[in-house]
């Protein structure tokens, strides 16, 4: 259960902060709903409050995880078999939809990898900017630094 003014992450979409609950009757069902504002692009989002988990709706990630998900982004193996590019495509955007930063850690570092070994198709390099833009906003949040501050200890990484 969040509370007004938690931040949280709403898969895909990344950091959010709640900003109230709501009641509201819809199809005759009174339901509790979490109000969210997406920082990145100040979207408001709905989610209904039974629902939060369901959707993957988190809090973010602790301090002492953070070095789980840079272990993930120095790894070299690359964890979507290869294939079409709009096979690895869907794969990743599955990983990107389940919210764990750690399956977002892992589509920023086969979408590098990948970029070093061949040219990306468009939606491949929207996907890596996407997946970027995720893990650098939750975690510098978490750990209260830039996010270009942190993109470069990342980019470092991912070398």
């Amino acid at each position: 259960m969040f509370k007004v003014g938690d931040l949280a992450v709403y898969p895909a979409h990344g950091v959010g902060k709640i900003e109230s609950i709501e009641s509201k009757t819809i199809g005759g069902n009174k339901q509790d709903f979490y109000i969210m504002r997406i920082l990145e692009n100040d979207m408001k989002i709905m989610i209904p409050t039974q629902n939060a988990e369901a959707v993957g709706l988190r809090g973010l990630i602790a301090s002492h995880d953070i070095p789980r998900v840079y272990e993930i982004l120095k790894t070299k193996e690359i964890s979507v078999n290869g294939g079409t590019w709009n096979r690895r495509y869907r794969e990743y955007m599955e990983k990107i939809k389940t919210g764990s930063i750690y399956e977002l850690a892992e589509v920023l570092r086969d979408l590098t990898v990948l970029k070093g070994d061949k040219e990306l198709s468009f939606g491949e390099r929207k996907m890596l900017d996407t997946a970027r833009g995720l893990l650098l906003k939750e975690l510098s949040i978490v750990l209260t630094v830039s996010e270009n501050q942190l993109e470069e200890n990342i980019i470092d990484m991912l070398k």
